[in-house]
């Protein structure tokens, strides 16, 4: 039986041949790449990789967080406020290695507590800049100031809605301060009439 299946015991199927259909385009194979073509590929996938806005998040967080512990250990090298002692006893009535133990277990705090803020503070704006960017399809200084208002409110509203109001004008304002002056930098000198 070349036209049907037949199973053992059961019905005798017959099998339907269709012709292939006329409107699938059919493509030649495409030539394999060549080594250039490989490697401008890897490098475009490396460069929009890198561009994207996860990535720029994760970059910002990572750097708010190392400058953060940086900026809080040369404050904290300077700080007047030193622990108050150990066990109830002055510090200053302590062996000169259980004051030292404790200045910088004191400043290890510090740091990491300041370190986790900067870097809080970095992703999110990244990110929230970079999203709001990529959304108008613009690069201009409102961007900024959205995110700061974004970054600032999120941040403030464990403090309830005023809180996250002042949190976002505040944010807002320092953000669009920050992107005044970085692009004033960037703009060509006037051109003036002494030649």
């Amino acid at each position: 039986m070349s036209s049907s299946n037949s199973q053992p015991g059961g019905p005798v199927i017959p099998q339907a041949s269709f012709p292939p259909l006329p409107f699938i385009p059919r493509f030649p194979p495409r030539p394999p790449l060549t080594e250039e073509e490989i490697i401008m590929r890897q490098m475009q996938f490396g460069e929009e990789f890198w561009k994207s806005c996860p990535m720029k998040s994760v970059m910002a967080g990572v750097a708010g967080f190392v400058l953060g512990g940086a900026f809080s250990l040369l404050m904290g090298s300077m700080a007047y406020d030193v622990p108050v002692g150990l066990g109830g006893r002055p510090i200053s009535d302590l062996p000169l290695r259980e004051q030292m133990r404790a200045q910088f277990k004191d400043l290890g705090g510090r740091m990491w507590s300041s370190a986790k803020s900067f870097g809080k503070i970095g992703g999110i704006f990244a990110g929230v800049e970079c999203s709001i960017e990529a959304l108008r399809a613009k690069n201009d200084i409102w961007n900024g100031i959205a995110a700061g208002c974004l970054t600032g409110g999120a941040l403030a509203i464990k403090s309830g809605p005023q809180g996250a109001l002042s949190g976002c004008a505040a944010f807002a304002a320092f953000s669009g301060a920050i992107d005044l002056y970085m692009r004033r930098e960037e703009r060509p000198p006037a051109e003036t009439d002494e030649d």
